[in-house]
């Protein structure tokens, strides 16, 4: 039961790094004029990952400096969901078959 818990979590962990890297990627392309915001769909799509990100960047915002433009909660969090899930989510899998 534990191990399927803990797949779960690996799975989601793995879906939430991927929407950050690509709402990271599509935001520095609006950045940049690469892509047309006046698109419905494109502007859809940044609203809905925006909608996905933002409670996981909140409180890391709260916590880090105010850096101007540079926003780095999504390179905060990315660190923090690789550490949950290369050390401490095989940890508590180590720990349970002992």
């Amino acid at each position: 039961m534990l191990l399927v818990l803990l797949q779960i979590l690996d799975l989601l962990l793995r879906l939430m790094m991927y929407l950050i890297i690509a709402q990271a990627i599509l935001s520095w392309l609006v950045a940049f004029n690469v892509i047309n915001v006046q698109n419905e769909f494109m502007r859809s799509l940044l609203y809905a990952l925006d909608r996905m990100t933002e409670p996981l960047y909140r409180p890391i915002r709260r916590i880090l400096p105010d850096f101007g433009a540079l926003d780095l909660s999504p390179m905060v969090v990315l660190l923090i969901i690789i550490v949950l899930r290369d050390y401490i989510i095989p940890a508590i899998w180590r720990s349970s078959l002992a």
